[in-house]
């Protein structure tokens, strides 16, 4: 067991709480048992494993799983476990990944994707996440100034569907916009000032959904590149949507939509 703070693998995993540290070794922390389990289920390959005596007698059979898929695993002591975890009450088990493990590319015949520009809230990037596996978007594309698609607090809140969405960070988001536009993609940049609500959008035709910073909205930049502006119509004076609540909307109207058109 380890139960040394300064045992150079606590250390290590520790110092992954930094966003700098994390692209440094090229590594991520999951944490918790939601994350831990969904991992064992669509095998993602990890680095290192590090839980509790009281963890493993809870969840033996995840743990003999564990076994087969990380590279390392071990028995930590509570104290080093509070000290491992960014939750104020963790449940036990804490794990890494390396970051470049899962590469994904957007699928030839995309029918519905994200653009997500300079996000900043990690609970926010995963609700959008979550709600993306639900109403199946294909592939979310991140600008590499918002918060990490890693982010811990982005993997706990997608309460898992992290592993399910296909994504990844772009240095130009508006390469990513030019290049589907040209073939002939609708390009929907959501806009408080738009004269078209997301319910006169048809979405059975291929389409990529641009949301922007939550203070800021999109940038002019950005939103000038769209096809389309759209809005969500809101009463009672209310301005403006939280990006997670928006994407939801958004995203229902593409679902709803597409269902009836299997029908």
């Amino acid at each position: 067991m380890l139960s040394s703070l300064q045992n150079p693998l606590i250390k290590q995993v520790r110092k992954l709480h930094s966003s700098k540290e994390r692209h440094k070794q090229n590594l991520h922390l999951l944490e918790g048992s939601n994350l831990i389990k969904v991992a064992t289920e669509v095998n993602y390959p990890l680095a290192t494993v590090l839980a509790t005596q009281l963890w493993i007698q809870k969840n033996i059979s995840i743990w003999k799983k564990l076994e087969f898929l990380a590279q390392r695993i071990e028995i930590v002591s509570d104290d080093v476990m509070q000290r491992l975890a960014t939750t104020v009450n963790p449940d036990g088990i804490v794990a890494t990944a390396y970051r470049d493990s899962c590469q994904n590319l957007p699928p030839d015949n995309l029918r519905c994707g994200l653009i997500l520009e300079n996000i900043q809230d990690p609970g926010n990037l995963g609700t959008i996440i979550r709600t993306s596996v639900a109403t199946d978007v294909d592939f979310l594309w991140l600008s590499n100034d918002s918060v990490d698609l890693d982010h811990p607090k982005v993997m706990r809140s997608s309460v898992g569907e992290w592993f399910k969405i296909k994504a990844q960070t772009e240095n130009d988001l508006g390469a990513v916009v030019e290049k589907y536009r040209r073939e002939g993609v609708q390009i929907l940049a959501t806009c408080l000032e738009a004269q078209k609500t997301h319910w006169e959008i048809d979405f059975n035709q291929p389409t990529i959904i641009l949301l922007g910073n939550e203070s800021q909205g999109l940038s002019e930049q950005l939103a000038n590149l769209a096809t389309d502006k759209i809005k969500i119509p809101l009463v009672n004076n209310v301005e403006s949507l939280n990006v997670a609540i928006a994407s939801a909307f958004i995203l229902g109207e593409y679902q709803r939509q597409k269902s009836l058109h299997q029908i």
